[in-house]
């Protein structure tokens, strides 16, 4: 089977993606499952931070937030091609099981290990692959610790699930753990029409917060003011980020905000600043600015350089930085238990409306070579889904889910032809 792999030979070369072919390779581990892959989302690779966990490899995989099906049979193998019709399928068979001879005897690999305890055979499952995973999310099955998954809701689609669960643990890590939102915060909430940014609104609002943002575009802004519960304030920086502190000073009466959550922001004058660096983020002192008394900034700027004045101004008002790294999570499971009440309550506010995210719409196999290439550049904002519906799954689904699941329009009671009626017009 194939899986999406990229490859960099040195830190200063682009990243190119490659498929290659991979071996059906058994669960030997005895907390593993085998993953069907139903949905698997695209997300920009921090190849920096690889490189700083010593995780480098000559291909590393690609894909980490899933969503699919864990198998209780063997292990299927595709066979197939594409079909070009009214939608893309795969055509796949199975293949006998896997034997080992040990002693004198053919043992057969089960997809589950002896140890998994949280999920069974048809489990519908949602997760984040870790960092030194060895299977890639764009493939069409995937081994995974039991530990690093979650239930998805029959509500949710898969494409949802694989499309939230990630910018969902970034909103409740930024807005849970590292800030305290309650009702009747102020909060900021930098470009929120971004994947990220809409799930944060979306809690945000739904813990009682005074939510301000900002759109960087007319689409953007039209996007934030449907938003229901609606927004306090929706700054417009489309052209400049100049008037973000008045504005933000002005809604909350000069007193700022209690919460800002950034997208990234500019350290420099805009003469100094690197190329590449978008003019419509904020400047740091306009951050500060802004920021209320006892605030507390979550910034994603992983490079932020505060100088002796701002480190002053911060004290002051006895406001506090932190550092936004969703990646944390998987890096340590000193906190795992938390982590997975994360997964759990995102997947529920998910079911039951209160994310609504926005998303693109998927896209095949074969197209995601050339997406992620995008992705990876930071030239699409919104992530890219590659929908993965490839072995006809063994229990019965109602006619339609299939038509919801790929946006067509469910068909209406039959209408009949008369004849009569045909003659008399």
């Amino acid at each position: 089977m194939k899986g999406l792999y990229f490859q960099q030979n040195s830190p200063n070369e682009d990243i190119t993606f490659v498929f290659q072919e991979r071996e059906n390779l058994p669960v030997t581990e005895e907390n593993y499952v085998k993953l069907q892959v139903k949905a698997c989302a695209l997300s920009r690779i921090n190849t920096k931070l690889l490189a700083e966990m010593k995780m480098e490899k000559e291909f590393f995989p690609v894909g980490r937030e899933i969503a699919g099906i864990v198998l209780d049979g063997p292990w299927p193998r595709f066979c197939g091609t594409f079909h070009r019709g009214s939608m893309s399928e795969l055509c796949a068979v199975q293949q006998p099981v896997q034997t080992v001879k040990a002693s004198h005897k053919f043992l057969a690999f089960s997809p589950i290990g002896s140890k998994v305890s949280f999920f069974r055979p048809d489990d519908e499952v949602v997760g984040i692959l870790p960092l030194d995973s060895e299977d890639p999310g764009l493939c069409e099955a995937v081994r995974v610790h039991e530990h690093y998954l979650v239930h998805k809701p029959e509500k949710v689609s898969w494409t949802e699930a694989a499309g939230t669960v990630r910018d969902g643990v970034r909103a409740y890590t930024a807005l849970h753990y590292l800030s305290p939102l309650s009702a009747g915060k102020a909060v900021l909430i930098m470009d929120g029409a971004s994947t990220l940014g809409t799930i944060a609104i979306q809690l945000a609002l739904h813990r009682g917060a005074k939510v301000i943002s900002t759109a960087s575009s007319l689409e953007d802004k039209q996007h934030l003011e449907r938003l229901r519960p609606p927004l306090a304030r929706v700054v417009d920086v489309s052209h400049g980020s100049a008037r973000v502190a008045e504005s933000c000073l002005e809604e909350t009466g000069g007193l700022g905000v209690d919460i800002v959550l950034d997208a990234g922001v500019r350290l420099y004058r805009e003469e100094d600043e690197p190329p590449g660096k978008s003019q419509l983020l904020p400047h740091k002192h306009d951050i500060l600015t802004l920021l209320g008394v006892g605030g507390r900034w979550v910034t994603t700027e992983e490079n932020l350089q505060l100088d002796p004045p701002d480190c002053h101004c911060l004290f002051l008002k006895g406001a506090t930085v932190a550092f936004l790294n969703d990646d944390v999570w998987n890096l340590s499971n000193v906190q795992q238990g938390k982590y997975l009440c994360i997964l759990k309550d995102v997947m529920e506010k998910l079911s039951a409306g209160v994310f609504r995210p926005r998303l693109e719409e998927p896209i095949p196999l074969h197209e995601a070579k050339v997406s992620m290439e995008v992705v990876q550049k930071n030239q699409g904002r919104k992530k890219y889904f590659k929908s993965v519906s490839k072995f006809p799954d063994k229990r019965p689904r109602p006619v339609y889910e299939h038509h919801r699941e790929h946006g067509w329009r469910t068909p209406g009671p039959p209408r009949f032809f008369s004849l009569a009626a045909a003659a008399a017009a």
